[in-house]
């Protein structure tokens, strides 16, 4: 992108925010999102971001890289892997952004050694609600920005430039698919790799996991590799390179009787291993029927196509149209990533394998990356969002939709955030959700955030939080 390209972006950023009339909401006019959550439309223009979608510049040496805030990760890792690096957290769909990730949370395989996204920020500029950009460190006169920043949706200004920590990265990752028949030994297993960063004698440098069934559930663990070839399987068949990017899915690719299942990526074929097929969600448009996708266009073959699918059906209900012609009832979206302490894992999936028909789930375990930072607070370093330090996480994801219960909007979701809070867990807030507003104020930030908002909102040019994520305003 270069410093000059990415002058005139903010420059046009600010010329966008000048435009906005005084009194109204500062949002952005991106067209996309990776939002599940439907929105009141803003009748004001809005933020023009169309100028910060790409990298600034990459330092090898140091391995760091200055990225603008509407970046996504899959222009993001462009630029890094031809260094042989990569962001230490790369978010599984290609087309969410740096500063969406930082401000919303992102999770993924490395999230048991690397923390979340935002733990590898260094420095981030960020525009207030006022039109003042302030770069934020966590040393700085604005550390409480810093640290409050994460998990406030935009709530509290948005990314303009973010300077992050990268990692070293060789050119493969070797996976071992590690069945298990029961939820209890599969959890076991997570904890002493995380423990320990080894399973079985061999090296664990990613981590997450799918659970089909009670007695159908897996861990994938993957291995750095500079090796193309994989040698003699357990299946006698020689393999090198899988890709997944055509007739072949990832997730089912999981699936085998028992015991280790091995395969080889390559680094880049593995960071969007989930976005051909957004995980599993591509199925609900029959691009996993075999005759249909033998025509469906290969560039197609990725979440932000979906996502306008998703679009359609928000805004005609498509969905719930077909339904009722079948005499069905209308949809309830499940589409939820709740975390629950790593002990409590088994006791969730069961409660919801016995409440709730969706199949598969997606697990991720994570921790606060160590030592903290510098200024960060000792019990709660990132106070938006309520983890605590040396303590394992398992994120678990689940992105369907069951038949609404008449009368009582939400009714599944309201299940599952109880059931969450019981489990000492709480949920992102990408997704709807029912929280009583004191509730909300225990989990998500409370004082501290009223205070971050008096100092960076005082005249309420963006919406609180609790309005975005739980009133959809």
């Amino acid at each position: 992108m270069g410093a000059s390209a990415f002058e005139k972006g903010v420059a046009t950023l600010l010329a966008s925010h000048r435009a906005i009339p005084p009194g109204a909401t500062v949002r952005l006019a991106k067209k996309t999102s990776n939002l599940f959550r439907k929105r009141a439309e803003n009748p004001n223009p809005g933020l023009d971001v169309s100028g910060l979608d790409r990298v600034i510049s990459v330092d090898p040496d140091a391995k760091t890289a200055d990225v603008a805030g509407m970046c996504t990760y899959e222009n993001l890792v462009a630029a890094t892997l031809p260094y042989g690096l990569a962001p230490k957290v790369v978010p599984q769909l290609k087309t969410i952004t740096l500063g969406g990730a930082v401000t919303g949370l992102g999770i993924e395989s490395t999230s048991f050694r690397n923390g979340l996204p935002h733990e590898s920020v260094l420095e981030i500029d960020i525009l207030t609600g006022d039109g003042e950009i302030i770069t934020a460190t966590p040393t700085n006169e604005h550390a409480d920005l810093f640290f409050g920043f994460p998990n406030s949706y935009g709530t509290l200004g948005y990314s303009v430039r973010l300077k992050i920590e990268l990692e070293s990265v060789p050119p493969f990752v070797e996976l071992r698919h590690v069945r298990f028949h029961r939820l209890a030994e599969l959890q076991e297993t997570m904890t002493t790799i995380v423990s320990d960063g080894t399973y079985d004698g061999e090296r664990v440098d990613y981590l997450d996991g799918v659970v089909f069934t009670a007695d159908e559930s897996y861990l994938t663990l993957g291995r750095q590799t500079d090796e193309a070839g994989l040698g003699e399987r357990s299946d006698g068949k020689n393999v090198t390179v899988s890709d997944y990017t055509g007739m072949d899915i990832f997730y089912r690719s999981i699936q085998h009787p028992d015991g280790v299942k091995r395969d080889r990526l390559t680094i880049g074929d593995y960071l969007w291993r989930w976005d051909t097929d957004w995980f599993w969600c591509s199925r609900a448009f029959g691009a996993q029927n075999p005759r249909i996708r033998r025509f469906w266009p290969k560039k197609l073959l990725r979440s932000s196509f979906y996502w306008k699918l998703i679009g359609y059906d928000h805004r005609w209900n498509i969905a719930d149209r077909i339904n009722a012609r079948k005499g069905l009832p209308a949809n309830e979206r499940v589409v939820q990533d709740i975390e629950v302490p790593i002990e409590n894992t088994t006791a969730y999936l069961n409660w919801f394998l016995d409440n709730v028909p969706i199949e598969p789930i997606w697990l991720c375990p994570l921790r606060l990356r160590e030592p903290a930072l510098p200024g960060a607070d000792a019990a709660r370093p990132w106070p938006l969002y309520p983890l605590e330090p040396h303590r394992t996480y398992v994120n678990i994801g689940f992105w369907s939709a069951v038949p609404v219960t008449p009368g009582d909007p939400g009714h599944t979701n309201k299940l599952i955030e109880r059931t969450v809070a019981e489990l000492d867990g709480h949920k992102s807030l990408y997704s709807e959700s029912f929280y009583a507003p004191d509730e909300f104020d225990e989990l998500y930030g409370g004082e501290n955030y009223r205070l971050l908002k008096k100092r960076y909102d005082p005249n309420g040019r963006l919406l609180d939080l609790y309005s975005k994520a739980v009133k959809r305003q």
